[in-house]
């Protein structure tokens, strides 16, 4: 089988200055977030990832446009929908893209997709969705393999979520923009995304308090105009660089970063004994030699973040001692352990929880991405191997990072993207 896989040589220290995209988790929502108007919507500060490209095939197959009008923006138009179906083969690609269903069901009254895909990482229950649609007056069936909700109009309600999902929290409160009468969502995710989605909206015309807390009040408008609105710097693509700087004991600083949203990773550097200087939006992390070992415990915002737990991993495993992951999110996160232990990592897996012993030398080998954040993760542990890592199924990884190699490639990284037969992995 011929495709891209990523060829890493390890034993370089990391070393320069680099800026940070636009949150791909708060791109996506706001692509959806297009559908609630007949008017122009301009996104900046957007990240070329191929979730965003898929976000675009979803709208396409719906009747709206999406254009790149240069660097990382974007001109969304949802006047000609035509159609209140996602496609399948889309929807099982990207689990974001399910977030259509909240605006088309509340601007056109009907909206249809199946169960959504992404990652091996574990149990995403839609259920979240399911009930609070119905509970917003929605009549909700299924045929085959989709999900299709229906409802001449629908009214403001009382919304308690059996889990603080963000997508969950971003599909709901687009729902009830457009209810008639007050929406409160309690339970609601408090993560910087469902923030930045707030304040998109807010822009159009929504009337939204709250967000960022775990109660979410919407109080249903009329209609929603376009607006222009700038994504939030992605705070997972600079923990990934942070991590980077720690596991091969170099010296980066990274720009246009939220560091307010990096508390958690920033604590942990910190206590591992790595030095971490954050001012305004630049973050400067330098390597100190073997890190202390550490306990994590992977959480929702504003707790540690799933999606740094694989990289955090890795670097642990570089640490002067015992450390212990808890993952409290999704059920099978822990699964790109057994990539690692190929590289020589020593680490114990029982349930939801990992036990790292280290310091282990990491040896360069053939591994393979299981998801977005575990293939990132799969990247350091080559940058800080000795000898040569091949990294199959590096398609994850674009689709949540732009140009990740040539951005590693800046800081002083020897990794190259080839295109041939993927390595037995």
């Amino acid at each position: 089988m011929v495709s891209e896989f990523f060829v890493v040589e390890g034993g370089n220290r990391l070393h320069g200055e680099l800026r940070i995209c636009g949150a791909k988790n708060a791109a996506l929502p706001a692509i959806a977030a297009s559908l609630l108007t007949a008017d122009d919507c301009i996104i900046e500060n957007v990240p070329r990832i191929e979730d965003v490209g898929i976000m675009g095939e979803v709208l396409s197959s719906l009747g709206a446009t999406m254009e790149w009008l240069g660097e990382g923006r974007l001109r969304l138009n949802a006047r000609s929908v035509r159609s209140f179906t996602a496609p399948s083969e889309l929807i099982i690609k990207n689990r974001a893209s399910f977030m259509v269903m909240g605006p088309l069901l509340t601007r056109f009254g009907e909206a249809a997709a199946c169960p959504p895909g992404g990652d091996i990482i574990g149990q995403r229950p839609i259920d979240v969705h399911l009930v609070g649609f119905a509970a917003l007056g929605a009549d909700i069936s299924r045929q085959k393999e989709k999900y299709i909700a229906r409802a001449d109009h629908l009214c403001g309600c009382k919304i308690f979520m059996d889990y603080p999902s963000h997508i969950g929290t971003e599909n709901l409160m687009m729902a009830a923009t457009l209810a008639k009468g007050t929406t409160i969502i309690k339970n609601a995710s408090s993560e910087p995304e469902v923030v930045d989605l707030a304040s998109m909206l807010n822009k159009m015309g929504a009337r939204i308090s709250g967000a960022g807390t775990n109660t979410v009040t919407i109080e249903g408008v009329e209609e929603l105009h376009g607006t222009t609105h700038r994504i939030i710097p992605d705070r997972l693509e600079a923990g990934t660089f942070a991590l980077a700087a720690a596991i091969t004991d170099g010296e980066v600083t990274l720009h246009d970063v939220e560091c307010g949203h990096l508390d958690s990773l920033i604590w942990k550097l910190s206590e591992a004994k790595v030095e971490v200087e954050a001012e305004g939006d630049r973050l400067t992390v330098r390597g100190g030699g073997k890190p202390d070992p550490v306990n994590v415990q992977a959480l929702p915002y504003p707790g540690f973040a799933t999606d740094l737990q694989a990289a955090f991993g890795v670097f642990l495993t570089q640490a002067n001692g015992v450390s212990v992951i808890h993952e409290r999110v999704y059920d099978s996160r822990l699964l790109y352990v057994t990539e690692l232990r190929k590289m020589g990592a020593r680490i114990e897996v029982s349930g939801q929880t990992a036990v790292i012993i280290g310091p282990a030398p990491l040896h360069g080998t053939m591994v393979r991405a299981l998801d977005v954040r575990s293939g990132a993760a799969l990247a350091l542990a080559g940058l800080a191997a000795s000898g040569t890592t091949e990294i199959a199924d590096i398609y994850h990884l674009d689709r949540g990072y732009e140009d990740i190699e040539v951005k590693l490639q800046s800081l002083g990284a020897q990794i190259e993207r080839v295109r041939g037969s993927v390595p037995a992995v």
